[in-house]
C-alpha cells in the first residue's frame, strides 16, 4: 500500500522526481497496492507529512508517463474497483513487458 508505515513509494517518487528534474525520460508503472496511488481517494494518514499522490500527479503534469495494471485494479488496494484518475493510464502487462524490453534502467520500490 502506498502509505504502509515504510517510505518506500515515497523514495521512489522522490528519486523519479529528480530523474525528471535531470532531463531523463521517467516511465512508472504500478501494480499491486501501489495503485492505490492513482486513485483519488487514496488519501495520507493524518500523522504522514507527505501526499503521495500530489507528487505522482506533479510527475505526470512534468512530462512522466504512469500506466497502472488494469487487472490490478479489481484486485489490489484499498479501494478496490475505483477508477484511476486521468494522467494514469489504466494498462495491461504486456505494456509493462514492452517498456522492460524497451528501457536501459528498470528500478523497482
Amino acid at each position: 500500500q502506498p502509505y504502509d508505515g515504510t517510505d518506500v513509494a515515497w523514495n521512489g517518487l522522490r528519486l523519479a522526481g529528480k530523474l525528471a528534474e535531470n532531463g531523463h525520460e521517467v516511465r512508472i508503472f504500478l501494480m499491486n497496492d501501489a495503485v492505490d496511488l492513482a486513485r483519488e481517494s487514496c488519501k495520507p494518514p493524518p500523522a504522514y507529512d507527505q501526499d503521495l499522490v500530489a507528487m505522482l500527479k506533479a510527475l505526470i503534469a512534468g512530462g512522466a508517463r504512469v500506466l497502472v495494471c488494469g487487472t490490478c485494479m479489481a484486485r489490489c488496494g484499498l479501494h478496490k474497483n475505483e477508477p484511476y484518475y486521468a494522467g494514469a493510464e489504466k494498462s495491461t502487462m504486456q505494456a509493462l513487458a514492452e517498456w522492460v524490453a524497451d528501457s536501459d534502467r528498470v528500478l523497482t520500490f
